[in-house]
């Protein structure tokens, strides 16, 4: 069975999800998900722990050893962010039931949880697969599952931002396809290691830097990567709570790792950085993400929204650590990569206790709330800190390696540009701040409760981890700094 893991990470999900429509009765359908999410979570630890101590797994499906057959291929990079991935996934879950209750109809609980479990399923073949082609295939199945999830929320506005999602997202995707077929085209071959090893013959030809561009211009619009982010503000506001959780910490995540993966994997660091003017395009984009996000967030007053746009910001964050094109850059990406999920999880997941209650996340209806709902309230706050950087918190340590690298290759004049992004963080974060703790709540509300326990917990959990992560950093920047270093070193 352990032989079998890499292939169970994705077998699970896949087939959990059409055994849902079957089992109908919503309430059975949420554990039996949960369950699913929860099993893949352990896949992903075992799988650590056997890349951490055997080295790299490789699986081939079907017998047909790669580069023939498809090849599932597990290393620290993406036994990583499997765990990631499957950890929030599991979280989320456990929040399902009264988030979902009361923001869809029974009959659309099932679909969702079937979505769901597709949306995963495409996010952890992404991870695992070798493949070149297969992460085109499971980049669709995750995104059709989330433009159906996106749907599905009780805004009118949530099918416009499907549809604005779905047209953008198909243009990445065909972006991302034409790239792959143009590096077929030039080596004949789809898996990665052995793209690697073909293109370096070819590299100076004109049709493997057009591949190239196509693939990283697909996936920026994926990762919504400043200009190209314009799907996610409505996405993120209008989908249903949990889905904004799931698709907040991970699928940004997982299309940050695919455009990692290539760069240093398939066409190596060299190519990418040197022969093309990449690390000015990243920078600028990322710096430039960075305070327009920031800026246009300050001026929301739907509170989904305004993170949403935060999202944005923290996007640019990442890819100013790759742009830096060092260790010590791509560990404050990958440090920034997962701290960013522990922190929007919590937030989404507050959000999504608020929905419950107060039926709105327009700024105004906070008003009063920090006496309220103060488990909730103060699970933003913790989360807010977290995004502008405070010691103790994993935001800070995310940003101090960030800004490390940045000095370290002498730019302390971006560095200071950092520090200034994260001072507008502090300007959003204080507009809810003030309202829910300085403001009287409305005369015509009754006092609202506190959220369900059953969306208390995951929510703490991730609050807690926000600052566990903070103050014992020898899991993430430990792994991080391991994971560059291999990178880099394969680079060469």
């Amino acid at each position: 069975m352990i032989e079998h893991l890499p292939i169970l990470q994705v077998i699970v999900p896949l087939l959990a999800a059409p055994i849902c429509l079957i089992l109908r009765e919503a309430r059975l359908v949420r554990w039996f998900t949960f369950i699913a999410s929860a099993l893949a979570f352990v896949i992903s630890i075992l799988l650590l722990q056997q890349v951490q101590t055997q080295g790299a797994i490789s699986y081939s499906l079907g017998g047909w050893d790669a580069p023939i057959g498809i090849e599932y291929r597990i290393d620290l990079l993406n036994a990583y962010l499997l765990i990631l991935v499957t950890s929030i996934s599991s979280l989320a879950l456990l929040a399902a039931g009264p988030s979902l209750r009361k923001e869809l109809t029974e009959r659309k609980e099932t679909y969702f949880y079937v979505a769901y479990l597709l949306c995963l399923t495409g996010l952890l073949g992404i991870l695992a697969t070798g493949d070149a082609f297969n992460v085109f295939v499971f980049l669709e199945i995750s995104s059709l599952a989330s433009y159906t999830m996106i749907a599905m929320g009780r805004d009118r506005r949530a099918l416009w931002a499907s549809y604005q999602y779905l047209i953008m997202g198909t243009i990445g995707a065909t972006f991302i396809l034409i790239g792959i077929g143009l590096m077929y085209m030039m080596t004949g071959t789809l898996n990665m290691y052995d793209l690697a090893e073909r293109l370096p013959e070819v590299q100076q030809t004109k049709t493997v830097f057009t591949a190239f561009a196509f693939f990283v211009v697909g996936v920026c619009l994926k990762l919504a990567l400043f200009p190209l982010h314009l799907w996610l503000p409505n996405a993120y506001a209008y989908a249903p709570s949990i889905a904004t959780v799931f698709l907040a910490a991970t699928a940004t995540k997982v299309a940050i790792y695919v455009l990692l993966r290539f760069i240093f994997t398939v066409y190596g660091f060299e190519f990418s950085f040197s022969h093309l003017p990449l690390q000015e395009i990243l920078v600028a984009l990322g710096l430039m993400g960075v305070f327009a996000a920031s800026i246009v967030a300050i001026y929301q007053d739907n509170v989904k929204r305004l993170f949403a746009y935060s999202s944005v910001a923290q996007i640019g964050y990442m890819i100013l650590g790759l742009g830096i094109g060092s260790k010590t850059g791509l560990t404050a990406t990958l440090l920034h990569l997962f701290n960013h999920a522990l922190m929007k999880g919590a937030i989404f997941l507050a959000l999504a206790g608020l929905v419950y209650r107060v039926g709105s996340v327009n700024l105004k209806a906070f008003s009063g709330l920090g006496k309220q709902m103060p488990w909730s309230m103060a699970a933003i706050v913790v989360g807010g800190l977290s995004l502008i950087g405070v010691p103790l918190t994993v935001g800070f340590v995310s940003k101090w390696y960030l800004v490390l690298a940045l000095l370290e290759s002498n730019w302390w004049p971006i560095a200071v540009l950092v520090l200034i992004g994260s001072l507008l963080a502090v300007i959003y974060v204080w507009r809810i701040v003030e309202v829910a703790y300085f403001r009287k709540a409305m005369q015509d509300s009754a006092p609202y409760k506190e959220a369900p326990l059953m969306i208390l917990i995951p929510t703490w959990i991730l609050v807690l981890a926000n600052i566990y992560f903070g103050i014992d950093t020898s899991f993430t920047v430990g792994l991080s700094e391991q994971i560059s270093g291999v990178l880099f070193e394969g680079a060469k």
